[in-house]
């Protein structure tokens, strides 16, 4: 019996040896989860300094408990960012990125939550690069970025790429970054090349492979579409034409929400709003099969921080930078005698992008003051920019000028000044005719389109793009092409002028490492009291906006009957005019008498019988035959008059419909 047990026990031992090995491992299938962030804006927490409150839909703190509450649902969760991360808010800008001897909070979170890797967006670079080797050696994860070089040595200005084990799988992890960040940052990345995104992709993607992975992700900091790049080195979409084989795609840059397969990857972009609203969350199921691990299932949606309950240990964590940015907002810097915007006339238009203000007045005249200069240029970078009557805080400073930009002078001829105000009104959208509102290029970002101080001038917007700037005058004369003036724009405004050609000379005045914000806080400290003050020196031309059916249309968005639109992507507001024949063609409006171009119901409309004016008008009058496309009041505009005196001259039952062939009598005085 013993000899027949040994027999049989051999017998296993020489099948187990001659038989092939699967390598399975512990299990033959696993699901690996990315949460990726993007565009979190500097939001250490929910909580908003400029207007002083818990928005509770953004920030860390909410992203360590939504992670927190995945991890516990699959240990094979990871948690990676696709940039613009430590810029954007006053605990970012104005406190710890100025802070060389403290930890950076945002990074201290990141590695406490613990976040796998970091991709460079192109605002880590508006502090220069000192600011991004230091959160560089704070951070317990890699900071990548495969597409830019230091231009001394040809060498990897970040890690490229990592291979990381996540349970049984090897995950690869790529970072790209936009590289039009020259237009932007320029005097920070002299000794940076950027290189095309794709094409990178290509490189690092082949190295990946022959190393080894189960998974490829490229979290890369760009949008889907070339914005600025005509070799389309900054679209993200080239990727995955030129390396199909990865399995995501995380992006961001453009705040714009995607959750979707193309081409059999899985891209997805958190909708950040400004301050990392959303986390995206990519599901993929892997098998074992004959020892290579396949994809069999793949998923991809976003995930509203709204909807997440904050960590309490990442709150705890965050405490400390919180509590020193609130009370470096408690000191009152001046005061405001009254409101530097005024309320916008239409829901949805900001006022301060058609007209002159006090808010964007007060930019320039900082600017002006600084640098010794006689023209300034200022955006503005968000719609409701303003600072109220009363005290002034620096939350306020922060509402008005959002960004961390310092000041440049330099020295441009007439000419350059001439074409750089043609590019900034490219902004508007051309005048048509039955337009009762202004609006906006879509394909312009607000924050492209400058209003300028030191010199008077009007925008034509019945013209084209490129011939809009008429009566251009400086100190009341005429600015001849080869004048010198002094210049004063942000530095984002002089790298972008000198990419394009727009400006040839170097700054003559930087204010480096001092931004423009502080050097507002420190005008409105010296003043003390600030005066809403609006000189008026330009002002939008070429439109005329004054038909009778405006204040009603007008009426209709304020009651939200009509919607001001915006850009596809939501970043350019107000990017079509409300047209009165538009309108009427939408059944939005009667025109003519005629409810809706769509109505099936036939009127029949008389011509109204033109009698003889009352005594109380004059009996002086000239005959007008209305032509096609005639209205009432654009012909009383050509006769020096109201369109309600034509009206009230001819006992006009509707003064909206006039025919064309009609003769109308007009009052001569």
């Amino acid at each position: 019996m013993k000899k027949h047990f040994n027999y049989l026990l051999l017998l296993a031992i020489v099948l187990t040896i001659l038989s092939p090995i699967t390598a399975y491992g512990q299990n033959d299938r696993v699901t690996l989860t990315i949460l990726g962030t993007s565009d979190i804006h500097g939001a250490l927490t929910s909580w908003g300094y400029e207007d002083n409150k818990d928005n509770q839909n953004a920030g860390l703190v909410r992203i360590a408990g939504l992670y927190d509450q995945v991890i516990k649902e699959n240990p094979n969760t990871i948690l990676i960012d696709s940039g613009d991360t430590i810029q954007g808010t006053i605990l970012t800008d104005d406190i710890y990125n100025l802070d060389y001897d403290s930890p950076h909070p945002i990074i201290e979170l990141m590695n406490a939550i613990p976040y796998t890797s970091m991709t460079l967006g192109n605002h880590e670079f508006n502090f220069g690069l000192d600011l991004i080797h230091k959160i560089n050696e704070e951070a317990n994860f890699p900071i990548l970025s495969a597409n830019i070089y230091n231009k001394s040595d040809g060498s990897n200005f970040m890690t490229p790429y990592i291979i990381t084990e996540v349970g049984e799988l090897r995950v690869a992890i790529l970072g790209l970054t936009v590289p039009s960040i020259p237009r932007w940052d320029g005097p920070h990345v002299q000794d940076l090349e950027f290189r095309h995104m794709a094409e990178e992709a290509r490189k690092y993607v082949d190295m990946i492979n022959e190393e080894g992975a189960d998974v490829i992700i490229v979290s890369a900091h760009a949008g889907l579409e070339s914005r600025y790049e005509d070799d389309g080195a900054d679209a993200a979409k080239y990727i995955l034409e030129t390396v199909p084989e990865i399995n995501v795609l995380a992006i961001g840059h453009d705040h714009k929400a995607i959750a979707e397969e193309m081409n059999g990857i899985l891209v997805g972009a958190p909708s950040s709003g400004s301050r990392g609203n959303d986390v995206t969350k990519f599901d993929l199921t892997l098998e074992n099969q004959n020892g290579v691990w396949t994809v069999v299932e793949q998923s991809v949606k976003n995930i509203p921080l709204s909807s997440v309950e904050p960590s309490e240990r990442a709150a705890q964590i965050a405490e400390e930078a919180h509590q020193r940015t609130l009370n470096f907002l408690s000191d009152v810097i001046g005061y405001a005698s009254g409101d530097f915007h005024p309320e916008s006339e239409v829901p949805g238009i900001p006022t301060a992008q058609i007209m002159d203000t006090a808010v964007i007045d007060l930019i320039n005249e900082v600017q002006l003051k600084y640098t010794g200069a006689d023209v300034a240029a200022a955006a503005l970078f968000r719609n409701d920019s303003n600072i109220k009557e009363g005290p002034i805080t620096y939350s306020d400073i922060f509402g008005i000028y959002r960004f961390p930009n310092t000041l440049y002078g330099v020295e441009v001829t007439g000419a350059e000044l001439k074409e750089f105000m043609e590019w900034s009104a490219s902004y508007f959208n051309t005048y048509t005719e039955g337009d009762v509102t202004i609006s906006f290029d879509p394909n312009v970002r607000a924050y492209n389109y400058d209003m300028f101080a030191g010199v008077e001038y009007n925008i034509d917007i019945s013209r084209p793009a490129g011939e809009r700037i008429v009566n251009l005058t400086f100190n009341g004369n005429p600015i001849e092409d080869d004048q010198i003036l002094k210049l004063a724009v942000n530095n984002y405004r002089f790298g972008g002028l000198q990419n394009m050609g727009l400006i040839s000379r170097e700054e003559y005045f930087k204010s480096d490492p001092v931004s423009l914000r502080s050097l507002i806080r420190d005008y409105i400290k010296e003043q003390g009291t600030i005066d809403p003050v609006v000189d008026n020196n330009w002002s939008i031309i070429g439109a005329d906006l004054d038909h009778p059916l405006r204040e009603e249309i007008i009426q209709l968005v304020r009651d939200g009957k009509i919607e001001i639109p915006v850009s596809e992507d939501g970043r350019t507001p107000n990017v079509a005019s409300l047209n009165v024949y538009r309108l009427a063609e939408q059944g939005l409006i009667t025109l003519d008498g005629v409810e809706s171009s769509d109505s099936t119901k036939e009127e029949t409309v008389e011509v109204p019988v033109i009698t003889e004016p009352t005594a109380a008008l004059s009996t002086n009058y000239e005959v007008y035959t209305v032509v096609p496309g005639d209205v009432l009041w654009r012909i009383a505009n050509r006769h020096n008059t109201d369109w309600r005196t034509i009206a009230n001259f001819n006992s006009l039952a509707n003064p909206n419909l006039i025919f064309p062939n009609q003769n109308l009598k007009i009052p001569v005085q």
